[in-house]
C-alpha cells in the first residue's frame, strides 16, 4: 500500500503531467503554480467517517482563503459504484450544511466511466486519476475563471475529442509513470 506522502506526490505529477500540461483543466495551472493546492489523503472506508471528513474539509478552505482547492484523496474507495455514492451522498451533505453556491465537487477516480460510455472508451481517462479523489472547488472562483475564459462550455468536448484522439494507451502511460516514479 502506497503511503500518504506517496499517494501525494502522484496525484500532484498527475495533475502537473496531464491535466496541466495538456490543459485538461485550463484553470489549473494558475493554482499548480501558485500552490494554492492543497493534498491530502484520507483513510476512512466508512461513509459517515469519510463524509465527516469532506464537511471538515469545506471548513478548512472557509477558514484558509490561500488555499484554493482540495485535492482529497480516498485510497479505500477502490469500487467506483460505492465511490460514486459517496459522491451523491457528499453532494447532498454540502447542501445541507450551507455549501450549495459556495463549494462543488469535482471527482476523479481510476475506474472513471462517464454514464453512457464504454469503459475502454479514450474519454473517460480524463477523469481517471492515480487514485479516488475528490476535488473541492470555490464555485466564486470557478465562476470568475470561467467568465474570463473563452468558449468554456467547449471544455469537456475539447477534452473528449484531445482523449479520443491521444488513446487510451497514451493515458495508460502518464498514469502508470506516475504510480511508478513517485
Amino acid at each position: 500500500m502506497a503511503s500518504d506522502n506517496e499517494i501525494m506526490r502522484q496525484t500532484q505529477a498527475w495533475v502537473q503531467q496531464l491535466i496541466v500540461k495538456y490543459n485538461i483543466c485550463p484553470f489549473a495551472r494558475r493554482e499548480v503554480e501558485r500552490q494554492s493546492i492543497r493534498y491530502a489523503v484520507s483513510h476512512e472506508s466508512d461513509f459517515e467517517s469519510t463524509l465527516d471528513r469532506v464537511v471538515a474539509e469545506c471548513q478548512f478552505l472557509d477558514e484558509h482563503v490561500d488555499t484554493e482547492t482540495t485535492m482529497l484523496m480516498l485510497p479505500a474507495f477502490t469500487s467506483f459504484d460505492e465511490f460514486l455514492d459517496l459522491i451523491a451522498v457528499s453532494q447532498q451533505l454540502l447542501s445541507m450544511s450551507g455549501y450549495d453556491g459556495v463549494y462543488q465537487l469535482a471527482h476523479f477516480h481510476p475506474d472513471y466511466c462517464f454514464e453512457g460510455e464504454q469503459p475502454a472508451d479514450p474519454a473517460n481517462y480524463t477523469n481517471r486519476a492515480p487514485h479516488p479523489t475528490l476535488h473541492f472547488l470555490r464555485e466564486a472562483s470557478m465562476e470568475r475563471a470561467l467568465m474570463a475564459t473563452e468558449n468554456p462550455e467547449q471544455i469537456p468536448q475539447r477534452n473528449i475529442e484531445f482523449a479520443r484522439r491521444r488513446g487510451s494507451e497514451f493515458f495508460k502511460r502518464i498514469l502508470a509513470d506516475v504510480k511508478a516514479r513517485y
